[in-house]
């Protein structure tokens, strides 16, 4: 239920459509709902703009699928993130009208909604190893109602990829930038944009990249001013702030 539903719901009321009753009943069921193994965040959606989602790791599927079912009351998009295939298939066979992207290792129940802006949101990944991530952020985005273009490939070893696109870089109302490595490419990007960018260090990369820590350290000690760092792999909490920012831009 999000904001204006409640409002629709309270006008009902008023208008006699709808008992006391039935509204007290549905609003009894924020803002969380327990589920003795989970307490469902019901109320994020009129809070923050899009729903809690699901992490998966150490949930069983039955879990997951009860989660699932009592958010969706609530809004029309929920994910599941980190779901690994083979329990992917099972909360699936549960709920038919799921989708789930394998490479973003999500579970999507709900159609993506309509933008509520005309402004997007940009996902630039150094490599091509760096996709599943940024596919984690992109669903991400679209999930919350924003618009979102990709440039995937355009690290700094060919730099001259990314300036081929430094138009679509400065229309931009916030960037995702998703780099394992050395994680140069976050302070390029800060360099040439005009908007907030969001830095995602991921674990791609050789022994001394110690598993995104070293490019961790890097978007944390850029120089450019305008990049804010998630944790590594994390491209649903860069979606969602990313995602936020564009709807707060004028």
């Amino acid at each position: 239920m999000n904001e204006n539903e409640i409002k629709e719901m309270l006008e009902n009321v008023k208008k006699g459509i709808t008992t006391v009753k039935e509204a007290q009943e549905r609003l009894a069921r924020m803002p969380f709902k327990d589920l003795s193994f989970a307490r469902a965040d019901t109320h994020r959606v009129i809070r923050q703009g899009f729903s809690e989602a699901v992490y998966c790791p150490g949930k069983t599927k039955e879990q997951i699928v009860n989660i699932l079912k009592e958010l969706k009351q609530f809004s029309p998009v929920v994910l599941a993130t980190r779901i690994e295939p083979d329990k992917a298939q099972e909360v699936i066979r549960m709920l038919p009208d799921a989708y789930y992207d394998e490479e973003a290792r999500i579970i999507r129940l709900g159609k993506f909604p309509e933008p509520v802006t005309s402004r997007y949101a940009l996902i630039i990944t150094a490599g091509t190893s760096d996709i599943p991530v940024a596919k984690e952020a992109m669903i991400t985005v679209k999930s919350c109602g924003v618009s979102v273009k990709t440039l995937y490939d355009c690290g700094v070893a060919g730099i001259h990829r990314l300036f081929n696109q430094i138009e679509l870089i400065q229309k931009a109302s916030a960037i995702v930038v998703i780099a394992g490595m050395e994680g140069a490419l976050a302070s390029v990007v800060g360099g040439i944009s005009s908007c907030p960018v969001v830095a995602v260090p991921t674990s791609t990369g050789y022994g001394a990249n110690f598993d995104g820590l070293a490019p961790l350290l890097s978007m944390l000690n850029s120089c450019t001013s305008c990049v804010s760092v998630v944790n590594i792999d994390n491209g649903y909490s860069a979606g969602i702030i990313s995602s936020m920012i564009v709807k707060q831009s004028k």
